[in-house]
C-alpha cells in the first residue's frame, strides 16, 4: 500500500481521535482506513493507536510516528508546491483557519474568489473558536482577532476590526435605549462565554467606563450572539464585520453610538517566514489587497 497515503490516515486518525471521521474526511471506507493503519503498523513493527470502544489513543510509538509523518507529509507538499511553481500555475492544497463568525462574514467569499483564479489550487478552511497549534495541524495560514498577536508567530495585518454595541428595533421598543454606559446594567447583555463576559469596557473621548453587564444568555461565538439580538434576545458587542449588513437594512441598530469600544484587528499569522510557499505568499498578497479598503 502507498505509505504516504498510509501516514495521511494516520495523521487524520491521530488528530481526530475517530476511524469514522476519517473515513467520512478522506472519502473511503472505514475498513480502509483501518487497512491502512494497520499496514503503517506492520511496515514500522510497532502499535500506533490503542484502540477502545470509547476511544483511540496514540502509544510512545504512535506519538513519534505521528511527528515525523507530519514532517513528511509537510516536506512532500512542499516538494509539490515548489515543483509546480515552475510552471505558471499554483497547485497542492491550503490549509487555513479563522473564526467561525470572519468565515461565514467574510473570508469563504475571499477564498471562493481567490480560487476561481487558482482552479488548480485546494483550500481546506478550518473554522475554529479554539486556539490551533500551527506546526502540529499543519495550517499554512490563520487569520485571527487580537489586540495583540501571539508574538512567536509571524504577523501581517489585514484590516482592523471595530466592534459595535447593537440591539434590535423590537428590543430597543419594548426594554428602552441606553443613554448612558451606566445603563447597560439594567439591560438584557448577550455576552462572550471566553473573554469579556461580565464587563463591557467603553471610551468616549477622554471619559472611559468599565460596565458591569447582567448576562442572560452567553455564547462562545459571535454568529449564535447576532442570531439572538436578532431575535430580539438583547444587546450584545459585534464585530461590525459581521453585523454592518443588518445595520444597513434596519434589522439592528447601534447602541450608544457615541461610545467606541476597544481596538483590534485582524491578522494573518504564520509559523515562519523561511519557508513561506508561493501559494501560502499569494493568498496573503490577495486578502492583504481585499481588505485593503474595508468592505465592512
Amino acid at each position: 500500500m502507498d505509505r504516504l497515503t498510509a501516514m495521511q490516515v494516520f495523521v487524520d486518525v491521530a488528530q481526530s481521535g475517530s476511524f469514522s471521521a476519517t473515513a467520512d474526511k478522506l472519502d473511503m471506507s472505514r475498513a480502509m482506513v483501518t487497512r491502512y493503519v494497520g499496514a503503517l503498523e506492520q511496515w514500522l513493527g510497532a502499535r500506533l493507536l490503542q484502540r477502545t470502544t470509547r476511544s483511540v489513543t496514540l502509544t510512545d510509538a504512535g506519538e513519534s510516528c505521528l511527528r515525523r509523518s507530519q514532517q513528511m507529509l509537510a516536506l512532500v507538499e512542499n516538494v509539490e508546491e515548489e515543483t509546480s511553481h515552475h510552471g505558471s500555475a499554483l497547485r497542492g492544497q491550503l490549509r487555513i483557519t479563522c473564526s467561525m463568525s470572519f468565515a461565514y462574514a467574510q473570508l469563504a467569499a475571499a477564498v471562493a474568489e481567490f480560487l476561481a483564479q487558482h482552479p488548480q489550487l485546494k483550500i481546506d478552511l478550518n473554522a475554529s473558536e479554539g486556539a490551533l497549534n500551527l506546526v502540529e495541524a499543519r495550517i499554512d495560514l490563520a487569520i485571527r482577532i487580537s489586540a495583540e498577536p501571539d508574538p512567536a508567530l509571524i504577523g501581517r495585518m489585514l484590516a482592523p476590526c471595530t466592534s459595535v454595541l447593537v440591539a434590535s428595533p423590537a428590543y430597543l421598543a419594548q426594554h428602552g435605549t441606553p443613554q448612558l454606559p451606566a445603563d447597560l446594567a439594567t439591560h438584557r447583555c448577550l455576552t462572550y462565554a471566553n473573554f469579556g463576559k461580565s464587563v463591557w469596557k467603553l471610551q468616549r473621548g477622554d471619559e472611559h467606563a468599565e460596565v458591569r453587564v447582567g448576562s442572560h444568555f452567553s455564547a462562545n461565538e459571535a454568529t449564535a450572539l447576532m442570531c439572538a439580538a436578532l431575535a430580539g434576545g438583547g444587546v450584545a458587542l459585534q464585530p461590525t464585520y459581521l453585523a454592518s449588513p443588518h445595520l444597513a437594512d434596519g434589522r439592528l441598530q447601534v447602541v450608544l453610538p457615541d461610545w467606541a469600544l476597544p481596538d483590534m484587528a485582524i491578522y494573518a499569522l504564520y509559523p515562519s517566514r523561511k519557508h513561506l510557499s508561493p501559494a501560502v505568499r499569494a493568498l496573503l498578497d490577495f486578502l492583504v489587497a481585499r481588505f485593503a479598503t474595508v468592505p465592512w
